[in-house]
């Protein structure tokens, strides 16, 4: 491979990586889902039992439930997707390699 390739390798390699890291940053978001999720988990618990039962209690059992939900496929997403991501960059780093 000549040298012009090999540079154009190494600036997608790089774009890959800030891309990576951003990935890595939207941890924090993750992170944020779950402290609301905590929050409506303890409004809920302060709830008295009568209400807990009701449609508001039950209104909100579901919405802590589907930040738990949010908060795992947000993880899992960014787990993949950074996976990926290091998988090209080793494939990129192998094609500049071997010629």
């Amino acid at each position: 491979m000549n040298n012009k390739r090999r540079k154009r390798i190494a600036e997608i390699c790089a774009q890959i990586e800030t891309l990576k890291a951003q990935l890595e940053n939207a941890n924090s978001l993750k992170d944020e889902i779950e402290v609301l999720q905590g929050e409506e988990q303890e409004s809920f618990d302060n709830l008295p039992e009568s209400l807990q039962q009701g449609d508001k209690g039950q209104a909100m059992e579901q919405a802590v439930e589907a930040l738990e939900e949010a908060a795992e496929q947000l993880e899992n997403g960014l787990s993949a997707a950074i996976d990926a991501l290091d998988e090209v960059l080793a494939s990129l780093g192998n094609s500049s390699n071997g010629s």
